[in-house]
């Protein structure tokens, strides 16, 4: 495949091993090559400036500036970004802040290789990826957006200061179910 019908990605990903692979992959496909790879969202936009390129896969919990922030940053200056994001967090906030950010794909980082690949050729097409579990979550988010006696309780303590341990030990529940009210 020529070079100017390639599939240019940029990769912005604040742990080393994680970009390294993502690129590993990306190259190995005769059709995608990485144009550059960024260690936060200050980076991301940076070098979205200088490669414009065809898709971005982006991280949301990175230093510096966020990925909610770049994809923001990023889409207000380019209209046209295609960016997929890529993160190890499925909730349904985090979801809804990178689409409503500009994000044109969510993609959690337990992919598969040639899931990766489908959402690039998908996302690059002028297309949106979003895996079916990931879409479940994002309906029920937006066809229930009133939060729960529970859930206003937990934010309540949150608001108060209290960290998840001591939420979950003033209302004698589990620690992992204050982080499921978080994330509704």
């Amino acid at each position: 495949m020529s070079q100017s019908t390639m599939i240019r990605v940029l990769i912005a990903e604040d742990h080393s091993i994680v970009r390294q692979g993502l690129a590993t992959i990306i190259n190995r496909d005769p059709e995608m090559t990485v144009v550059a790879q960024a260690e936060d969202g200050q980076q991301a936009i940076a070098y979205f400036r200088e490669h414009q390129p065809d898709v971005t896969l982006m991280d949301l919990r990175m230093p510096q500036v966020g990925g909610v922030e770049a994809i923001s940053a990023i889409c207000a200056e380019f209209k046209p970004a295609r960016i997929i994001v890529l993160t190890t967090y499925d909730g349904d906030e985090d979801i809804y802040q990178g689409l409503q950010a500009g994000a044109k794909g969510y993609l959690l980082k337990d992919a598969k290789p040639s899931e990766l690949l489908n959402a690039i050729r998908t996302v690059a097409r002028g297309q949106q990826y979003i895996p079916p579990e990931v879409g479940a979550k994002l309906v029920q988010r937006l066809s229930n957006p009133e939060l729960s006696e529970r859930e206003l309780q937990v934010l309540g303590l949150i608001a108060q200061g209290m960290s998840n341990p001591d939420i979950a030990t003033a209302l004698t529940i589990g620690e992992s179910t204050v982080k499921s009210h978080v994330n509704r």
